[in-house]
């Protein structure tokens, strides 16, 4: 059972609380799915239940109770993998509660089977995708054998397989489940009831028929991602112009198979494929962040100049590459440096020798486009998942890139963000940038790739 009474939180120096006066109670083997806009506390309810919110870390109002050990699975599954190897990250857990010895191996084979993970127990967990971390870190938390499995957005970085089979895995859990996803519809088969969040509390309690006949075009219009609300395609204004990026036999031993890739000026691409294809590193190659093991990358004169044409992008200078090529990581805290928004914001238009009245002018843009305008003077690792997620698409919006080079770019958005973040990527393509885009967002595929390059 768990029970909130009265329950809010607000991180240590912020001003707003991240959720308050949330009322809630939970029994025993429910299913509930939690929905809410980017940024309306789910995250911040579901470390509560975890027990990780510190007196140190914050204030607390109201109270907070759960019968039974809380598992969660965390939005960025790096955050909890804390070992070398895969099969000694998914024993510590049982290690940690005093498992006897003889037990600790079979529950680790039984939870790594259960989601699928194929690779040995001896794997360096570094070498994974994010996917892969993703299935591994549910392995870790199925170890432990909860009563209360906390989930936060436990599919998004995962290929739709991968999906697929880690929510038959959940359907066969006789567990509590408190289920953060965006992924509504297809999440709807594994919970009986639903509760919307807002930053003020409980906006909706109700089983997902009665929730969405009464709420759904509300909903909708304030940002969830409801069932039968489908998004419009932004098709490119024009055909695509001259290429801006080539990739010839781009190839990285281990981690990405030869790869051709033109990236033209005008022109979307999605790069699709399962965890473990390479997504990630062709997105790093192509951002002039990795040099590659085989094969070119080569910006053409139209992007880089004719000096710059002759080199490399991974062999061009931090500023020069910043103005010529933005990129956006897969775990978007990877590329903050500073302690505010507003200063991640600035950090690169500064260092490309930007006025300070044009990297003002550009910060307050930014930071209204991405709605982050609230957030400006917040420590970047304090805000959630999906407004993580738009400050790293700002920043790389900041110095004007004519390339931009997105991982997983709609990851924790809810349906405005989203929508908000695809009509932005639209308007630059319209405008005559590239636009290339790791994913496994199908609905993102559709709306916005003109061609689609699979793995």
């Amino acid at each position: 059972m768990i029970e909130l009474t009265g329950f809010g939180w607000r991180y240590a120096g912020r001003r707003a609380w991240a959720v308050r006066d949330v009322d809630l109670r939970i029994e025993r083997g429910e299913r509930v799915l939690l929905l809410g806009l980017s940024g309306a506390g789910k995250s911040t309810l579901l470390a509560a239940l975890a027990g990780l919110l510190t007196d140190e870390s914050g204030e607390r109002a109201g109270t907070i109770a759960v019968d039974g050990r809380a598992g969660v699975l965390f939005q960025d599954p790096q955050t909890q993998l804390v070992m070398a190897r895969c099969g000694d990250d998914v024993a510590f857990g049982p290690e940690n509660l005093g498992v006897p010895a003889a037990a600790i191996w079979p529950r680790v084979r039984a939870a790594v089977d259960a989601v699928g993970f194929g690779y040995p127990l001896d794997r360096s967990t570094h070498a994974l995708s994010g996917g892969e971390q993703q299935r591994l870190a549910l392995a870790g938390v199925l170890a432990v054998q909860p009563s209360v499995l906390l989930l936060d957005e436990p599919t998004a970085n995962l290929d739709p397989p991968g999906a697929a089979l880690v929510r038959q895995v959940l359907a066969r859990l006789d567990t509590t489940v408190v289920l953060v996803e965006h992924r509504v519809a297809e999440a709807l088969p594994l919970v009986d009831r639903v509760v919307v969040l807002t930053p003020d509390g409980i906006r909706a309690d109700g089983t997902p028929a009665d929730v969405f006949a009464r709420y759904g075009d509300e909903l909708a219009d304030g940002g969830v991602w409801v069932p039968d609300h489908p998004v419009l395609p932004r098709r490119a204004a024009a055909p695509a112009g001259a290429p801006l990026l080539t990739a010839r036999s781009v190839a990285v031993p281990g981690r990405l198979a030869p790869t051709d890739l033109d990236v033209c000026a005008g022109a979307a691409v999605a790069v699709t494929g399962p965890n473990g294809a390479g997504k990630s590193t062709l997105a790093l190659a192509l951002g002039g962040l990795l040099r590659p093991g085989s094969g070119t990358v080569r910006a053409t004169p139209a992007l880089a100049g004719a000096d710059a044409a002759a080199r490399p992008p991974h062999a061009w200078r931090a500023a020069a590459l910043a103005t010529r090529i933005g990129s956006v990581f897969q775990n978007p805290e990877h590329q903050f440096v500073t302690g505010r928004v507003r200063d991640e914001l600035a950090l690169g238009p500064r260092r490309a020798g930007a006025a300070p009245e044009s990297v003002r002018s550009t910060v307050d843009d930014l930071l209204t486009r991405l709605r982050l305008d609230r957030l400006a003077e917040a420590n970047p690792y304090t805000l959630s998942g999906g407004e993580q997620r738009r400050l790293s698409v700002a920043t790389a919006l900041a110095t004007a890139p004519r390339v931009l080079v997105l991982d997983e770019p709609t990851f924790g958005q809810d349906r405005r963000t989203w929508t908000e973040l695809v009509d932005l990527l639209a308007k630059l393509r319209d405008d005559g940038a590239g636009v290339v885009a790791a994913t496994h967002d199908e609905d993102f595929v559709d709306a916005l790739a003109d061609r689609t390059v699979r793995l």
